[in-house]
């Protein structure tokens, strides 16, 4: 019995560059849909404000993924029509003005739908509940910190990560900066667990930093992590 139904010819040209539904001068019909649906996609953007170009968030990420379907669809699908493409757009629209408006006057339906900011550091120490409860990982929070020219925590005051999923921080003037966990990759390759000389050491865990004794182990008094870091004590350098 075989396993397809008609045989397939490889590279069959007719096959690849035509349909055997359509006829050639479908072409002119696709560019004319793609034309169009682009015009209805501008302004989706229009109505959506410079908001919908910048970091989205899970409400803006939720209208492109609405409409990026019937976008796509509607490009060169001949039996999807038109009027029913405009139609979606339309009603996506006008949700999006509905519940943008509702964001505005109810904050706490706001928070409900966008999310709030959530600390991730305070005072050189990473907010580990928090950072747990975002489903983030120490690489991930790293990452974003290295990109603000973040070299360890004791540098950092504040840290969110924002509706949007970007993380903004707030750091300590230069005579303020305090020791600190080292966020670079290649010293976090280096954490120790047996503490040989005396002095300031960071949990890799939580950032908490804690003056230690040459001593087999140290347990963390927060975390209770026992691998440790030389505190550094580097000012920033924006």
């Amino acid at each position: 019995m075989p396993l397809l139904a008609e045989t397939i010819v490889p590279f069959d040209w007719q096959r690849l560059l035509w349909t055997a539904d359509a006829p050639p001068a479908f072409l002119f019909e696709v560019a004319f849909r793609c034309v169009a649906v682009y015009l209805l996609t501008l302004a989706a953007l229009r109505v959506t404000g410079r908001r919908g170009v910048r970091q989205l968030s899970l409400f803006e990420l939720s209208i492109i993924l609405a409409l990026g379907s019937a976008a796509g669809d509607a490009m060169f699908y001949q039996d999807a029509a038109l009027t029913h493409i405009v139609l979606v757009f339309g009603v996506v629209m006008l949700l999006y003005v509905v519940l943008n408006r509702l964001t505005e006057r109810f904050p706490r339906f706001s928070d409900w739908l966008e999310g709030t900011p959530v600390k991730l550091v305070a005072d050189g120490a990473i907010v580990d509940a928090a950072l747990r409860k975002q489903n983030l990982t120490h690489k991930e929070l790293f990452g974003e910190l290295r990109q603000l020219q973040v070299e360890h925590l004791g540098q950092v005051r504040l840290a969110y990560i924002e509706a949007t999923g970007q993380v903004s921080a707030f750091f300590y003037e230069d005579d303020e900066v305090r020791p600190g966990l080292s966020i670079l990759p290649e010293d976090r390759e280096k954490a120790i667990s047996l503490i040989e000389k005396e002095g300031a050491y960071a949990c890799t865990e939580c950032g908490k930093v804690e003056t230690l004794t040459p001593r087999p182990a140290h347990a963390c008094p927060v975390c209770r992590c026992n691998k440790w870091l030389p505190a550094r004590t580097a000012r920033r350098v924006a």
